[in-house]
């Protein structure tokens, strides 16, 4: 069947409303395997999205389909009343890589779920409801989450829960305040906190932020300023949530983001990648906030939040993260992708700012004033994608976000690589040229 045909079957039967917008053309896959997709006319995508991030260790990974075609011959699904044993072992393993005292693990299906759970926890243990994040982050599209969701996917909503508030972020390329660190000694915190203090009504319950937002445009904080918004929390009783959905599981170049900066929040979120693949997610925390929750009356599970398939995936996942030493990969192909967009920077005024750790890198394009050049991004993502490429887009359109999985060679990144300084060439040309006639 051709892809026009299955599209036209996807026209009268999916749903339009999907992240990326409601006219979702081709093309249509059909298998995948490493770092390779490939569409229903044969044709194969170099995926450097890791699908939706949440095959990050490569399609397919031998390791995971063993573990799921091992646990489909033994439980598929448990009640969530009573506990497994794949439970019980991911648990252990999850919170063996993490410091103490962050032990405590709470298991859902995805990211907004996850965060989600987490959020509630918060307000159940402190015994307030209002949370605050910056102005950049993504945790998801469920209800809550979505409130403070603030990259894109915000607007035109309906009122939602209470006390849901915004900080703003330390974007330094293009500061809300105009400021330059370390000059403005994070001054954008100072003045968010002060606000905040003088909106709350009973207190801060939480504080919930990536340590590098992702989705919001691959921005990474300045050192110091995690740090900075733990104490902030500490000071106001708050709980410091991280979500490291999109930046923990080694894809950074270390365990999980936060190690960097020295600070051990009270509560984590994990999902993406960590079922290889398969619906999985999981909040961690302390034994002595878990007791505050449920002294609050919080509880929280779906259905399948802890199904021994989704479990048994996830410590495979763990399992290839420690034998094929994925965080040492990540700093080599983090290193290898980085040396060749500086190689793209240098030869294309359009690349304005490089930014990320690890295998999550962005380019920020901007034009000749250096505003953000948010026209170009779509049209390089269309070039690259017709040449065999997937990427992804944020900012509305003003920066390239690349996610090549642990499974892509240096020999695919150097590819990557060729395709996307085609478009820049292409798209840089025709900008160009329309500059000129105008």
């Amino acid at each position: 069947m051709s892809e026009a045909e299955w599209l036209e079957r996807a026209r009268r039967h999916c749903f339009r409303g999907r992240l990326e917008g409601a006219d979702v053309g081709g093309p249509v896959f059909v298998r995948g395997s490493g770092s390779l997709v490939w569409d229903v006319e044969g044709k194969s995508y170099l995926d450097f999205n890791a699908g939706q991030m949440c095959s990050a260790l490569g399609h397919c990974h031998p390791r995971v389909v063993e573990a799921v075609a091992e646990q489909l011959r033994t439980l598929v699904h448990a009640s969530s009343t009573f506990h497994n044993t794949k439970e019980i072992e991911l648990a252990e393993r999850l919170a063996a890589t993490l410091p103490r005292p962050l032990d405590k693990v709470l298991f859902g299906l995805s990211g907004s779920d996850a965060n989600e759970a987490a959020l509630g926890l918060a307000k159940a243990a402190t015994g307030r409801f209002e949370v605050a994040s910056p102005h950049v982050a993504f945790h998801g599209l469920s209800d809550t989450p979505r409130q403070l969701t603030f990259a894109f996917g915000h607007s035109s909503l309906p009122p939602g829960p209470p006390g849901s508030h915004a900080l703003l972020a330390p974007y330094c390329l293009r500061c809300p305040i105009r400021h330059t660190f370390p000059g403005c000694e994070l001054a954008c915190l100072d003045g968010s906190m002060e606000l905040l203090d003088a909106e709350v009504s009973n207190g801060l319950a939480a504080i919930i932020t990536e340590p590098l937002f992702s989705a919001g445009g691959v921005i990474e904080p300045p050192s110091g300023w995690l740090a900075a918004v733990a104490a902030a929390a500490r000071v106001r009783g708050a709980l410091l949530i991280l979500d490291e959905e999109q930046t923990g599981l080694a894809k950074l170049g270390t365990m999980w983001a936060f190690e960097s900066e020295g600070v051990v929040p009270d509560v984590v979120t994990v999902s993406k990648h960590f079922g290889g693949g398969l619906a999985i997610s999981a909040v961690v925390t302390s034994e002595e906030i878990e007791a505050a929750a449920l002294a609050g009356g919080f509880s929280y599970a779906h259905s399948h939040s802890n199904d021994p398939l989704a479990c048994a995936a996830a410590v495979a996942v763990l399992d290839a993260i420690e034998e094929e030493r994925l965080v040492e990969r990540a700093r080599e192909l983090g290193a290898h992708l980085r040396a060749r967009l500086e190689e793209l920077r240098e030869h294309h005024p359009l690349v304005g700012d490089l930014r990320g750790r690890g295998i999550l890198q962005g380019l920020e394009l901007v034009r000749d004033d250096g505003s953000p050049a948010t026209e170009a991004g779509p049209a390089i993502q269309h070039a690259c994608r017709a040449a065999g490429l997937l990427l992804s887009v944020r900012r509305s359109g003003s920066v390239i976000r690349l996610v090549p999985p642990f499974s892509s060679t240096l020999e695919q990144i150097d590819e990557a690589a060729g395709i996307l300084a085609a478009a820049l060439d292409e798209v840089g040309a025709a900008a160009n040229l329309s500059a000129a006639r105008a």
